[in-house]
């Protein structure tokens, strides 16, 4: 789009600071979501639309260029903070808690590794085999730069959206000014299920509507079919068998019989949604196999590619990073993960795992960064997880062949499975990023450098992020119903089985149940990971996603005589503002998170500040002028009225949009 000899303007302080403060936030953001209900955010399409609209407002309008660089630093946030959650809370719900650094050298080193180890196949992904593949974010993307001022207008939709949403889940969450979780007992349904052992539960949050909206009624209605089975089916079946026996049953430390439902759900169901999601993840990578294998060839072929070039004039559009750059680089980066393996850890005689921790990150790695590219140029989606479990197996394995194990050895695992999975993550969104700038025009040389600049703002705030939520009280952190971080968990049961740190039988049946439904749903055609995913996270989570995928749908369907641009444009306008709304709702649940922390450390340390005691005295005073109410019927009938009028917000607003032909379908991404 722009020519090589163009003299618009492309990296300025303008798009290097404001790519770096949407980093910040949207990693902060990102970090919060994918630990409260293990789905992430791409923020890309929302990053470009805030550029856009907010360089629409300053004297200078911002240029294409201008607006490819900010969203390609701020994407950043989206894959490092992926990486980082995918692994490190597994180190938290096992007791080991990492310090700040060692998260944020994990999500900083993986990310420069898989950056670097793209680099080189850049001519060959961009340029070779250009359109050869769909690209289907980058594609969204791409064409919301493009669309300019249409897109701009977006911007105060997006920002009005995330205002509603910051605010609304401030008032549930943190200010119990209405019930933040809704249990149906007033409308009578609540008794009636748990009369029969079962619980139907909404989370009241506008974030996670948003989420739903986003994914559709199909994934939802799949995640949410994962939940009825644990909860209308599993729980209740564990009740029946185990009310008459008065024995302990590991894991559990009670009798069934005297369980509720969450302790059942806990003690053994969740078990199951746990190794139906590691089935899954490593079903994924052998249905990918043959991809794999044609990647790597692929890759080592594009090594090459572009070489001739080097004698000849490179034009602006095509120009990279210089292959002694990236090499040099690549050293310097295995170095620092060696350097971080032998003295950041705080292991004695750490020089062999060290040596073998880095091997492991640089060749997994290596051999992995052309497949998370090509899956992102295919599907628009990365075979991440099902990869780092994967590494972790081989990891462990031979951590214990070289004597490694207990807490040190799941410790170095899980830190070299966090590189890995981030240095995956990196490369797949790098390409996308990539692809966006070739079809622009933008220079790939600076794209290239500023994504070590995102990747270090990435890492430094989804570290601080994740350092914060980690502070909750006992029976709000990582693993619970507050913040399941599925994946995590899955890793962490995985870890746990090669090292020997949790054998009990029971625990390793049930996992393996999970494991071979995974394959049963896979004959089945139903997506195992959604389906997984929906078994392990609390039913509370899945409801409101498929109440949001119903509004999608709700919006989304064309209305007898309506003309088919007018029903586009609506769900166009919809998954704005349910963009805003997960944006919005995840900003507030960091902030309260920060807020948290603040006051509980005052308070340990008899230095309570201003700022925090009125924040406490505000949270407290309105606590106390609802606690009567919030709990009981009336409670309960305004956080339903509340719920329908979010709903009701979403889809009135979106329907009212007016059908514009120059605006890009985002419902096709």
């Amino acid at each position: 789009m722009i020519p090589d000899e163009s003299p618009m303007l492309e990296v300025t302080t303008r798009s290097v600071v404001m790519g770096l403060i949407f980093c910040a936030i949207f990693s902060m953001a990102a970090a919060y979501l994918a630990l409260k209900i293990g789905q992430g955010i791409e923020a890309a399409i929302p990053i470009s639309i805030l550029a856009i609209g907010i360089g629409g407002m300053m004297s200078r309008r911002s240029t294409i260029l201008e607006n490819v660089i900010i969203q390609s630093i701020g994407a950043n946030s989206s894959h490092v903070v992926a990486g980082a959650v995918f692994t490190i809370p597994a180190l938290y719900m096992l007791g080991l808690e990492p310090h700040w650094y060692q998260v944020v050298l994990t999500a900083f080193l993986g990310g420069c590794l898989g950056i670097l180890f793209l680099a080189p196949l850049r001519f060959y992904f961009m340029e070779e085999q250009h359109g050869h593949f769909p690209w289907p974010e980058a594609t969204a993307t791409t064409e919301i730069l493009v669309s300019g001022q249409k897109a701009g207008d977006q911007a105060k939709i997006l920002a009005l959206s995330a205002a509603i949403g910051f605010v609304y889940d401030g008032l549930a969450t943190t200010f119990h000014a209405f019930k933040e979780k809704i249990t149906f007992e007033a409308v009578a349904l609540g008794d009636f299920l748990s009369s029969h052992f079962m619980t139907l539960r909404a989370l009241n949050t506008s974030a996670v509507i948003g989420i739903g909206y986003i994914v559709g009624i199909r994934y939802a209605a799949v995640i949410c079919a994962g939940s009825f089975l644990s909860y209308f089916v599993l729980v209740p079946l564990v009740h029946a068998i185990g009310d008459g026996m008065q024995v302990v049953l590991p894991p559990g430390s009670i009798p069934i019989s005297e369980m509720s439902i969450d302790d059942i759900f806990t003690n053994y169901v969740k078990i199951i949604g746990v190794g139906g999601i590691a089935g899954a993840g490593i079903m994924g990578v052998i249905g990918a196999f043959p991809s794999m294998i044609r990647s790597m060839r692929a890759g080592f072929g594009g090594l090459g590619a572009g070489s001739g070039q080097a004698t000849q004039e490179i034009p602006r559009t095509s120009r990279s990073l210089s292959g002694k750059f990236i090499l040099v680089g690549i050293v310097t980066a295995l170095a620092a993960i060696f350097l971080f393996y032998s003295f950041g850890l705080g292991l004695e005689d750490s020089f062999l795992y060290a040596i073998v921790g880095t091997g492991l990150c640089a060749v997994i790695a290596f051999l992995f960064a052309p497949v998370s590219a090509r899956a992102i140029a295919i599907v628009g989606t990365n075979p991440v997880s099902g990869m780092t479990m994967l590494t972790i197996i081989v990891t462990g394995v031979v951590m214990l062949s070289l004597g490694l194990k207990g807490e040190e050895g799941m410790f170095v695992v899980m830190l070299v499975g966090g590189v890995v999975c981030t240095a995956l993550c990196a490369s797949g969104a790098l390409a996308s990023d990539l692809k966006i700038g070739h079809w622009i025009g933008a220079t790939p040389q600076k794209q290239l450098a500023l994504k070590f600049v995102g990747t270090l703002v990435a890492a430094t705030f989804c570290g601080l992020a994740m350092w914060v939520l980690s502070q909750q009280p006992p029976g709000q952190g990582f693993g619970t119903d507050n913040l399941p971080a599925p994946q995590a968990t899955a890793m962490k049961e995985l870890l746990s089985g090669i090292m020997g740190t949790n054998p009990a039988p029971l625990r390793w049946y049930l996992f393996s149940l999970g494991v071979l439904l995974s394959v049963v749903l896979r004959m089945a055609q139903v997506p195992a990971l959604a389906f997984a995913l929906g078994m392990y996270l609390p039913i509370q989570l899945n409801v409101p996603v498929l109440i949001g995928g119903f509004l999608s749908w709700l919006v989304s369907r064309k209305r007898e005589g309506e003309d088919e641009k007018k029903t586009k444009a609506g769900n166009n306008r919809g998954i704005l503002i349910a963009s805003g709304f997960i944006a919005g709702g995840a900003i507030w649940g960091v902030f309260d998170g920060i807020i948290n922390t603040v006051i509980r450390y005052s308070t340990q340390t008899e230095d309570l500040t201003e700022s925090a005691s009125l924040f406490t005295e505000a949270k407290n005073s309105l606590h106390i002028m609802s606690h009567e109410t919030i709990n009981g019927p009336v409670g309960e009938i305004t956080s339903i009225v509340m719920l329908v009028l979010l709903c009701a917000f979403l889809v009135w607003f979106s329907r009212r949009a007016k059908p514009d032909a120059d605006m890009p379908d985002l419902g096709d991404h």
